[in-house]
C-alpha cells in the first residue's frame, strides 16, 4: 500500500471546493493508496510527474521511496484547464505554492 501526502496547496484547494466535488476528489486521493485511479505520466517540462484525473480536476503528483515504502506526494491541484500552465509556473519559480 502506498502512503499519500498532500501539499498545503492541495489541502487548501480541496477545502475551497463545494461539498460534492470535494468528496469525489478526496475519494480519488484515497484510491492512490491502492495504486488505483486515472493516473498518467506527464511529458516535456513536467516529466517525472504524474497527474490524477478526477472529473474536471487534476492533481499533480510525484512518486518516491521513503524508508523502503512507496510515497506519493500530491503537490498541486487545480481545474483541468489551468493546472499544467500554473504548475509549470510554480516549477520555474514565477509562482509560489
Amino acid at each position: 500500500m502506498n502512503r499519500v501526502r498532500v501539499s498545503r496547496q492541495v489541502a487548501e484547494f480541496l477545502s475551497a471546493l463545494a461539498p460534492e466535488p470535494r468528496k469525489r476528489l478526496r475519494r480519488s486521493l484515497h484510491l492512490l493508496e491502492k495504486d488505483q485511479g486515472d493516473i498518467k505520466s506527464l511529458e516535456g517540462g513536467l516529466s517525472g510527474y504524474q497527474r490524477l484525473r478526477s472529473g474536471s480536476y487534476r492533481v499533480i503528483l510525484r512518486r518516491t521511496l521513503s524508508e523502503g515504502h512507496a510515497l506519493i506526494d500530491c503537490v498541486f491541484a487545480e481545474k483541468r484547464a489551468l493546472v499544467y500552465e500554473l504548475f509549470a509556473q510554480v516549477l520555474h519559480g514565477s509562482r509560489k505554492l
